[in-house]
């Protein structure tokens, strides 16, 4: 974050109870850089640790970056560009996925114009099972609607809680913008909490969040028209992951 173009930011650095030298380095960061705020807890989860930050931060704008991942050196100015420029509230960006030395850029929206939440909807039908669409860091937020409407991630859930989060603010924001530049880089490990998600566990989770989805489309008024569209998240999978 340090090596953003965009200067205007507060980075809130949450250590979620590592063990190794993580805290060291946050701290170090801090001394050297006073936008930087880092923030020691006992490890309780990803949902926990984002829902802290989310109370912490002071800024305009949320953007969200996991630890393993790092970002183009525009990737903030980018973003908010286009949300100063459009009055979107919600940006959403192409990104490349990073396999050993192997990088894909991944992204559905292709459109440059600004969407009302119908047609951002529709869009997101095609592709309902998607890192693009369910992630929340190749995002950028409005954090006024996210206090307004106390949206926060379910700190129930092990996954999909960040596409928990999604559906929820899309209820509540108006307009939408897409940035088709990659500006995240996201590292697929080995042994990680995706990779590792059983058919079983996968079809429960999904059950779960069906409801919000379906919510979601009958508060749009596209539930009927387009309902086996929208039981098809049910069964879908991700071509980004």
């Amino acid at each position: 974050m340090r090596r953003q173009r965009y200067q205007n930011i507060e980075v809130l650095l949450v250590n979620d109870g590592s063990s190794d030298a993580s805290l060291q380095i946050c701290r170090m960061y801090a001394q050297r850089d006073p936008r930087f705020c880092v923030i020691d807890k006992e490890n309780s989860g990803v949902s926990a640790t984002r829902n802290l930050a989310i109370e912490r931060a002071r800024g305009k704008y949320l953007q969200f970056v996991d630890s393993d991942d790092w970002l183009d050196a525009n990737a903030t100015r980018l973003l908010v560009e286009r949300a100063e420029e459009t009055g979107a509230d919600l940006v959403i960006s192409h990104f490349c996925r990073v396999v050993d030395d192997k990088i894909s850029v991944y992204g559905f929206l292709q459109s440059t114009r600004v969407m009302d939440q119908r047609l951002f909807a529709r869009h997101l039908l095609d592709e309902p099972a998607s890192f693009y669409y369910g992630v929340m860091w190749n995002k950028l937020y409005r954090r006024n609607l996210i206090l307004e409407h106390d949206i926060r991630c379910n700190e129930a859930l092990q996954w999909s809680e960040d596409f928990q989060f999604n559906l929820e603010y899309i209820r509540y924001a108006q307009t939408f913008c897409a940035l088709q530049t990659p500006i995240y880089y996201y590292r697929k490990r080995g042994g990680s909490l995706t990779g590792a998600l059983t058919i079983g566990r996968t079809l429960t989770t999904k059950l779960n969040l069906f409801e919000y989805y379906r919510a979601l489309y009958t508060g749009l008024g596209l539930y009927e028209q387009f309902k086996p569209q929208i039981y098809r998240y049910l069964i879908a999978s991700a071509k980004d992951n």
